[in-house]
C-alpha cells in the first residue's frame, strides 16, 4: 500500500514500510533502538528515513544533536503517519491499531489525586491498550514534539496546534522551607512571600510573575528547570515557591512544608492533545477522566506537609 501527500508525483513512492520506519523512530527517540523494535539493522531504517524524507521534500527528523527530535514538520506527520498506518492495520486486523500503548505526558503531578484511579480503572476497562504516563519537562509535556498522544498539563496554555479541556481545578499552595518563619503559619497571602526570592520553574511551571500585581512583585526570582530542582532549592532557603494543591501529594519533602495561600487564583488541570488525527481511544481517556473527576471530588486542602506534618491533598510542582 502507498499514501501520496502533496501535489504532483511528491509522495507516489511512498510505502507503509516507510510510515512504519518513521513512526518506530519517532516511537523510540532513536534510530537504532527503532530498528531494533522493527527487527532490522539501523543502515536499512536510515535509508528507509532518509527516502521518505526525499519523497516528502522535508526534513522529519532532527540529527543535529545527541538526542533525536523531530522537526515540527515532522511532528506534523507523524499524526498523518499514525493514521495512514493505524487504517491499513484496521483493513487487515481490526482493533489491531487499539494495542498501541496511549502515551499521556505530564511535566509534574499527573493528574493529582485523581492519578491511581485514571490508571487503575483504564487498565480494568482496557487492558488491551496500555496506558503509558510519562513525565517530561516541557510547558507541554512533550506534546508539540509528538513524543505523547496526550499530555494533563496545569495553567493557561496557548500553543498553537493544541485542543485542550478543563478537566478540574485545584488551588494554590506556598512551598516554604521547613525550618523558615513562614512554616508555622496557617495560612499565607502572596504578599507574604515577597520578602524573599520567588523559585520559578521557568521550564515547565505554570507560576509567573504575572500572579503578582506589578507594584507587589517578589524582590527577586530564582529560575529552575524542573519540580526536583524547585523542591531542592526551596528547602535550602533559597526562596519560596506557589504551586498547585496536587504537589503537597505528589511531591512530598522532608525540608519542604505547603501552606494555603489565601488570596491566589485556582490553578486549572487541562487534557490537551493535538488538533488532528490522533490516537484512537483519546475519546475514552477524555471520557474517563471526565467520569473519575465527577465521582471522586476530593475534599478542601488540610494543613502544609513536612516533617510531622499530615498532608494536602492534591496539587502540581512549579
Amino acid at each position: 500500500m502507498s499514501t501520496g501527500q502533496g501535489t504532483g508525483t511528491a509522495g507516489r513512492g511512498i510505502e507503509i514500510r516507510h510510515l512504519r520506519a518513521f513512526l518506530a523512530v519517532a516511537d523510540e527517540g532513536s534510530v537504532t533502538r527503532g530498528a531494533a523494535r522493527l527487527g532490522v539493522t539501523q543502515p536499512v531504517v536510515s535509508r528507509t528515513l532518509a527516502a521518505l524524507e526525499r519523497q516528502l521534500g522535508v526534513r522529519l527528523v532532527d540529527r543535529s544533536t545527541h538526542h533525536l527530535v523531530l522537526t515540527p514538520e515532522g511532528v506534523a506527520f507523524r499524526d498523518k503517519a499514525t493514521a495512514a498506518v493505524g487504517a491499513f492495520e484496521e483493513a487487515i486486523d481490526p482493533g489491531r491499531l487499539r494495542h498501541r500503548p496511549l502515551r499521556l505526558g505530564h511535566a509534574w503531578s499527573a493528574f493529582g489525586p485523581y492519578t491511581t484511579p485514571l490508571l487503575r480503572t483504564w487498565q480494568q476497562r482496557h487492558p488491551g491498550t496500555p496506558l503509558e504516563l510519562l513525565r517530561i519537562d516541557d510547558r507541554t509535556a512533550g506534546l508539540t514534539r509528538g513524543e505523547v498522544d496526550a499530555a494533563l498539563l496545569r495553567g493557561p496554555v496557548d500553543t498553537p496546534g493544541l485542543v485542550t479541556e478543563v478537566l478540574f481545578t485545584e488551588t494554590r499552595v506556598a512551598a516554604v522551607a521547613a525550618d523558615g518563619p513562614l512554616a508555622a503559619r496557617a495560612s499565607l497571602s502572596l504578599a507574604d512571600l515577597t520578602a524573599d526570592a520567588v523559585v520559578l520553574n521557568t521550564v515547565s511551571g505554570a507560576t509567573t510573575l504575572a500572579l503578582w500585581p506589578p507594584h507587589a512583585a517578589p524582590a527577586a526570582t530564582l529560575a529552575v528547570a524542573n519540580t526536583d530542582d524547585w523542591l531542592t532549592a526551596i528547602a535550602a532557603g533559597q526562596g519560596n515557591g506557589v504551586s498547585g494543591a496536587s504537589t503537597a501529594q505528589m511531591h512530598p519533602h522532608a525540608g519542604v512544608v505547603y501552606v494555603p495561600l489565601d488570596d491566589a487564583p485556582p490553578l486549572p488541570v487541562l487534557l490537551a492533545r493535538r488538533d488532528g488525527p490522533g490516537h484512537p481511544e483519546l475519546p475514552r481517556l477524555a471520557a474517563l477522566a471526565r467520569e473519575i473527576v465527577a465521582g471522586q471530588r476530593p475534599g478542601p486542602p488540610s494543613r502544609g506537609n513536612g516533617p510531622g506534618r499530615p498532608g494536602i491533598p492534591s496539587a502540581d510542582g512549579e
